[in-house]
């Protein structure tokens, strides 16, 4: 089992990771990730937001992260740069719609 320490410090580096990654693609990005419910202690869903916008889109599940994959996934490189990677076409995705939208206006 694990505590609610490790739980926390895991949903703080999941949090700082992923608002890192998708920040590189658009600043304007939010991150949200819920840890509650029940999810709490299990996993954690990822959702970026930019505007009205959301990825994945409201209709699609949210990006969902074991607890325990992250907690020893943080520590490995090459796990990293697959969430970095993932995280960071999801932003890009997110701000191709926003100038899609303003040139077709």
């Amino acid at each position: 089992m694990f505590s609610q320490g490790e739980r926390e410090e895991v949903e703080r580096w999941l949090r700082n990771f992923v608002t890192s990654h998708a920040k590189r693609e658009s600043p304007r990005v939010e991150v949200v990730v819920a840890a509650e419910g029940p999810r709490d202690g299990r996993c954690y869903a990822v959702r970026l937001r930019l505007g009205e916008r959301s990825a994945p889109s409201p209709g699609e599940e949210a990006l969902e992260l074991p607890f325990a994959e992250v907690a020893e996934g943080r520590s490995r490189m090459a796990w990293c740069e697959g969430l970095a990677a993932r995280v960071r076409a999801m932003a890009r995705e997110l701000g191709e719609g926003g100038r899609g939208e303003r040139k077709s206006a």
